[in-house]
């Protein structure tokens, strides 16, 4: 390190040997996935690498050819799992002891590493979880919103359950490491967090809850802080959200609500707005009046008035209870003032205006899709008739030299049939002598004088 970082990886041009090895596709394919929800890549697409440290164990390219471990060839790894456990540790030692100059170029390849830790060889994904730990450990807390949680939010669409449950796990420690952005980042966080919640495999579950406790419990509201762990059980069990509600109604809203504590808050309430419970649907109306008195700006509120105004509109015309109904009401218009809004009206005149053209929006990307597709099926089908006909002539012209060849074949064998003939019913032989006397001349008392 006596040259400098930067030195060393660009003008000695090292990363740019580890760039051509371990992201053979281009950064570009580490982000996006095949789903379609971000089309241009995806983590499963990434390759893996060669280096120096490997080659130490075996001999010069004796790490290729002698391995003895299991490969990962089903995911499309061709190299050795020790090739790429040593460019893992290389990159992780490098971002222990490069320091804040070696970030820029570390913090890509955090998607590397979150994949690499579905690799089939466990000492592949303890590098791999150890280097994405180490990436993290280093980055600026400026990079969490830019680059970090972007590049987790990927690896959650990732089949593989390993990526996934490390992701989370890398969550939870940078919400530890950095709590002020993931606390502005919460608005974003839960909807991804939870969709994981009731994954099939319990590690990720496991994983979700503890990422989804740490992050919430960034938030700097001192109200909501108490409930936070209440709340984070009732979004794991749906079952717990009776007890959530009750401890919500029993907090004093003082301080300022934010996007943050509106993130966690709306999940529990909407899901109390549709309880079969009247009662359970008061308490819901209580907690979100009390808290729609302290919502910071309009557009903190914004994102999840859609959640909760149709719903409160629904208890109060459907429930039969003149308190809930008023309950209702009044949380309403708390609601609706805190959006920004004159009346209930004018708030779901402006709320479904926003949802048709975000449905608008929608159809019109679907659409775009669908001639993108249209377009690249026809010059497939174009492709595949030029084939064809490329095909078809082909075959033409070898069916024409075939039949000319055996024309050829057929003639030939015609002439010399004749000359046999006329072989035959001549007098004279090849040679030209008289095939009855032998002689070239006839004697007279050859059968064959003439």
């Amino acid at each position: 390190m006596e040259l400098g970082v930067a030195s060393v990886l660009k003008r000695h041009s090292v990363l740019e040997k580890i760039e051509a090895q371990i992201l053979s596709q281009g950064i570009g394919n580490l982000f996006g996935n095949e789903k379609g929800e971000n089309p241009g890549g995806g983590m499963r697409k990434i390759t893996s690498c060669t280096s120096i440290a490997s080659m130490a164990s075996g001999g010069s390219g004796s790490y290729l050819a002698g391995s003895t471990v299991v490969s990962d060839s089903k995911r499309g790894r061709t190299m050795a799992p020790e090739a790429r456990e040593g460019c893992l540790l290389y990159l992780r030692a490098l971002s222990e002891v490069g320091g804040a100059a070696a970030e820029p170029f570390l913090v890509p390849l955090l998607a590397v590493a979150l994949e690499e830790c579905a690799s089939s060889v466990s000492m592949v994904r303890e590098a791999a979880e150890d280097t994405a730990m180490a990436i993290i450990t280093l980055v600026n807390p400026y990079a969490v919103s830019s680059m970090i949680c972007p590049i987790i939010f990927e690896a959650l669409h990732s089949p593989e359950w390993r990526v996934k449950t490390v992701a989370l796990d890398a969550l939870s420690y940078a919400a530890s490491l950095y709590p002020r952005k993931i606390s502005r980042l919460l608005p974003k966080i839960v909807p991804a967090v939870t969709g994981q919640v009731w994954d099939t495999k319990p590690q990720v579950t496991k994983a979700a809850a503890n990422a989804l406790l740490a992050c919430c419990r960034t938030n700097i509201n001192p109200d909501v802080a108490p409930a936070v762990p209440r709340i984070v059980n009732a979004i794991m069990k749906p079952s717990e959200t009776v007890k959530a509600l009750d401890e919500l109604k029993a907090t004093t809203f003082v301080a300022t609500v934010d996007a943050s504590t509106l993130s966690i808050l709306c999940p529990v309430l909407s899901r109390g707005l549709k309880d079969k419970m009247a009662i359970n649907k008061r308490s819901c109306c209580i907690v979100i009046e009390n808290m729609s008195r302290l919502v910071e700006t309009p557009e903190a509120v914004a994102p999840f008035g859609p959640l909760l105004v149709p719903d409160l509109k629904r208890v109060a015309e459907n429930v039969q209870f003149d308190e809930i109904r008023d309950a209702a009401l009044a949380a309403l218009n708390a609601l609706t003032k805190a959006l920004g809004h004159a009346s209930v009206n004018e708030a779901l005149n402006v709320m479904m205006k926003e949802e048709n053209d975000r449905i608008a929006a929608e159809q019109k990307r679907i659409e775009d899709q669908r001639a993108v597709e249209a377009e690249y099926e026809a010059k497939i089908k174009k492709q595949e008739e030029e084939e064809k006909k490329q095909w078809r002539e082909a075959m033409e012209a070898q069916r024409l030299l075939e039949k000319m060849a055996l024309e050829e074949e057929t003639a030939k064998k015609a002439e010399e049939m004749k000359k046999k003939d006329l072989a035959k019913k001549s007098v004279k032989g090849t040679s030209g002598k008289c095939q009855g006397c032998g002689l070239k001349k006839c004697k007279k008392t050859c059968l064959f004088a003439s």
